[in-house]
């Protein structure tokens, strides 16, 4: 059997000409970075109108077994094109950080990839780079102004911007710096960050144009003075330059599936500290070029799709036409307390105390957000008839359809009974909402994402967070939604308690504002900004031959 990147090398890829062309973008308004990878210009989003039914891919909460949320986005894609509609899909770019550390590439697997697979998991069009740059440009003004005698009244102990780097380094975590002596700087505590987790991420994948850009940027808060007043990117100066090094950013990117489907791939915020969604622009280009975009968020629907809808969504005017929700037999079993190991057996016990955790993802989709929804149940051949038919069943008393998706070894093929299903939803009459109102208090927002998507008894907060809460409100932040920093692995924020669990409160730790984002984070548990490597990372398996192929991605 082929592994994924064999199957991706193998595929004949037309050049990314076609691809525009078959989207119908204006050979003109492409920016190509070799045969097979492009940037669009930004004018065609004031030039065409939106014109597709917009379709969100999410999953149950994930497991170490897996469950396959871009693979089925590809799938997805290319099943409704083999039936005839025009779909367009919008997908997040990888980090470095996870593909050579343990989670690999995210470019989908078997036969449901955007290719070209190695280029879009590895540098691509150097976005991710530029966003790094940035950054720490920013980083670099920063303590320089400091340096240069400190005019802003910064106080270096309430400096909250860190430097960035696109990898897995824990050793990055916390360090000193601004030692050897006067002329090398001034001595502090600093730490960094992965660069999908800085803010300037999320800004970039939430912007609609260079002008929101640059104000976005502008007011990012990077530090408190001695008394305590928030200084911001514009006060440093930096925010014409980091624009300048984001502009070509910006533009999204235009790949295709092995099938020829056109994707935009572009930005990838991580989910459990940021919004974890694709950019704005990206989403917008899929679709006024398509009929039908179909678009997805990270980790399980408590996050990524509890974020796309209450943050982008606000923020883009988005309604989504239909959810997809994915899930594996596999997975269930393991939230039913299955281990990893003892999967391929049949275990209907197992995969009943499982469901829970699928059915209350459903529920929210349909009973909070008032959205149509269809299980997408990615089948592995270990899957038995009777495990299949007892999913199907549960999620047909919450009026929901499962549906078998094959997408993996069939490509878009094995996606066409989902595509139906989408199809057939896109047409129903919905009336989406939010989960909260951004009038409401810091606290009852954060209260209100606690109580209606994790089902927990409620939030609480440590006098810490009343404290940031209280200084948040002084400074006229309470309006903006609320981005919840989170475990991925369980509706709660503790990462053990898997399935549905029930009867539990979420403890908010801190709390911090990210004003060029628009948005406030609120942390619970112990969230990581800078992951760490494995015992034995992906990257120890990558190799590339004397003429340049590589081996070993995934």
């Amino acid at each position: 059997m082929k592994t994924d990147i064999e199957i991706a090398q193998s595929a004949k890829m037309k050049h990314i000409s076609e691809i525009a062309k078959t989207a119908e973008i204006d050979e003109e308004k492409i920016e190509y970075y070799g045969k097979y990878k492009a940037k669009i210009d930004l004018s065609l989003l004031k030039e065409r109108q939106r014109k597709a039914k917009l379709v969100l891919v999410t999953a149950i909460t994930p497991t170490p077994a897996g469950e396959g949320k871009t693979t089925t986005t590809i799938g997805l894609a290319d099943g409704l094109r083999l039936l005839g509609k025009n779909a367009v899909m919008a997908l997040r770019e990888p980090s470095l950080g996870p593909v050579f550390g343990v989670k690999g590439g995210a470019a989908g697997g078997g036969y449901a990839q955007v290719v070209p697979m190695e280029d879009i998991n590895l540098h691509f069009t150097g976005d991710f780079h530029a966003i790094g740059a940035a950054n720490n440009l920013l980083a670099a003004m920063l303590d320089n102004h400091i340096y240069q005698g400190n005019a802003l009244g910064i106080d270096p102990r309430r400096i909250t911007w860190k430097r960035c780097v696109d990898m897995n380094d824990r050793q990055l975590r916390f360090v000193t710096d601004g030692l050897g002596g006067r002329v090398n700087g001034v001595p502090r505590e600093d730490g960094y960050d992965i660069t999908v987790a800085s803010e300037v991420m999320a800004v970039l994948c939430l912007a609609s144009s260079i002008t929101d850009l640059k104000e976005r940027l502008s007011n990012i808060v990077v530090a408190y003075t001695y008394d305590e007043k928030p200084v911001t990117a514009g006060q440093i100066g930096a925010a014409g330059a980091m624009t300048a090094l984001l502009k070509d950013a910006l533009k999204p990117n235009l790949v295709q599936s092995l099938e020829g489907t056109p994707a935009f791939v572009h930005g990838g915020p991580f989910a459990n500290i940021a919004h974890g969604c694709n950019s704005v622009v990206a989403t917008e280009m899929a679709m006024r070029f398509g009929d039908y975009a179909v678009t997805e968020a990270g980790f399980g629907a408590d996050l990524g799709a509890q974020k796309f809808f209450d943050i982008k969504c606000r923020y883009a005017d988005l309604k989504p036409s239909a959810v997809v929700v994915v899930a594996t037999i596999r997975a269930l079993k393991m939230h039913g307390g299955v281990p990893k190991t003892e999967l391929n057996a049949e275990n209907l016990d197992a995969l009943a105390a499982g469901i829970p955790n699928l059915l209350r993802h459903v529920s929210n989709i349909k009973d909070v957000y008032k959205l149509p929804c269809v299980v997408a149940l990615n089948r592995f051949p270990t899957d038995t008839e009777s495990e299949v038919q007892l999913v199907i069943d549960k999620c047909r008393e919450l009026g929901v359809n499962a549906v078998l998706s094959n997408v993996w070894a069939e490509g878009g093929k094995g996606g066409v009974e989902m595509a139906e299903e989408v199809i057939r939803l896109c047409e129903e009459e919905s009336s989406f909402e939010f989960s909260y109102s951004l009038d409401d208090t810091i606290e009852n927002k954060i209260d209100s994402i606690v109580k209606k998507v994790y089902r927990g008894r409620s939030a609480v907060f440590t006098p810490n967070a009343k404290k940031q809460i209280a200084k948040l409100n002084e400074l006229g932040f309470d309006k903006l939604p609320i981005c919840m920093a989170k475990t991925q692995y369980s509706f709660s924020d503790d990462m053990t308690k898997i399935g549905a669990p029930e009867d539990f409160d979420v403890t908010v730790r801190n709390i911090k504002v990210s004003a060029g984002a628009g948005f406030i984070v609120a942390l619970t548990g112990d969230i990581m900004t800078m992951p760490g490597l494995p015992k034995v990372p992906a990257a120890e398996k990558i190799d590339v031959d004397e003429n340049g192929v590589i081996s070993g991605l995934f």
